[in-house]
C-alpha cells in the first residue's frame, strides 16, 4: 500500500503543474512565456518584481490568436488568473520600460503559475463544508483522479487522431506512388512507340 501512495504521488506530480521561475529582465526588452494547456482549465498567476527607480515592468496574458487574458501595467507584486477557453498555447510577457534618457538596471521577476487542481483551496473549501482532514484530503485525491482519468482520455483521443492522421497520410503517399509509377510507365511505352515509328520513317528499322 506504501508502494501504491508513492506511485500516486509520483504520477500526480507529472499532472499537476506548479511552476516557479526566476529570470532577470534587462532595461528595456521583453521575456515571453508560452505554454500548452488544455480547455477549461484554470489558471493562477503569482509575479514579483524587484524595485528599480524610474523603472516599470507591464505584462499582458494571451493566446495564439492575440486575445488579452491578463494585462497590468506598472507593477511590483500581484497575481492574475484566468480560465482556458480551448485548447491553445498560452503566452505570458513581462516588458521591462525606462526613459531614453535613463540608463536603467536590471530587475528580477519571480513567477509561480498553477493550474489544474492546483488552483483549488482546499483549506478554505473544508472550512466551508466543515470537512475533517482525512475528507478534506479525499477530496482532493477524488479531484486528482479526476484530473487523471481526464488527461488520460485526452491522451488517447490525441494519439486515436495521431494515428488516423498517419493511416490516412500512408494511403495517400501509396495511391500518390502508384499514380507516379503508372505515369512513368505510359510515359516510358509511348517514347519507345515514338522512336520506333521515327526510325520506321528513316528507313533505319524494318
Amino acid at each position: 500500500m506504501e508502494y501504491f501512495y508513492k506511485y500516486i504521488l509520483l504520477f500526480s506530480s507529472t499532472l499537476v503543474s506548479v511552476n516557479c521561475i526566476m529570470w532577470n529582465l534587462e532595461p528595456n526588452t521583453q521575456k515571453c512565456l508560452r505554454e500548452e494547456l488544455q480547455q477549461n482549465v484554470p489558471v493562477i498567476g503569482e509575479f514579483e518584481v524587484s524595485e528599480a527607480p524610474r523603472q516599470s515592468v507591464d505584462y499582458v496574458v494571451t493566446d495564439s490568436k492575440g486575445h488579452i487574458l491578463a494585462k497590468r501595467q506598472d507593477i511590483s507584486k500581484g497575481k492574475f488568473s484566468f480560465n482556458t477557453e480551448s485548447y491553445d498555447t498560452y503566452e505570458i510577457c513581462f516588458t521591462s520600460r525606462v526613459s531614453p534618457h535613463e540608463k536603467g538596471i536590471t530587475q528580477e521577476v519571480k513567477l509561480v503559475t498553477k493550474h489544474g487542481i492546483e488552483t483549488k483551496n482546499y483549506d478554505a473549501y473544508g472550512e466551508a463544508a466543515q470537512l475533517k482532514p482525512i475528507e478534506k484530503e479525499l477530496k482532493r485525491l477524488e479531484d486528482l483522479s479526476s484530473a487523471i482519468v481526464q488527461d488520460f482520455s485526452i491522451m488517447r483521443r490525441r494519439e486515436e487522431e495521431m494515428r488516423d492522421t498517419n493511416e490516412s497520410t500512408n494511403s495517400r503517399v501509396l495511391y500518390f506512388s502508384v499514380f507516379s509509377m503508372c505515369c512513368l510507365l505510359g510515359l516510358a511505352t509511348w517514347q519507345v512507340l515514338y522512336l520506333r515509328q521515327y526510325f520506321k520513317a528513316k528507313k533505319l528499322i524494318e
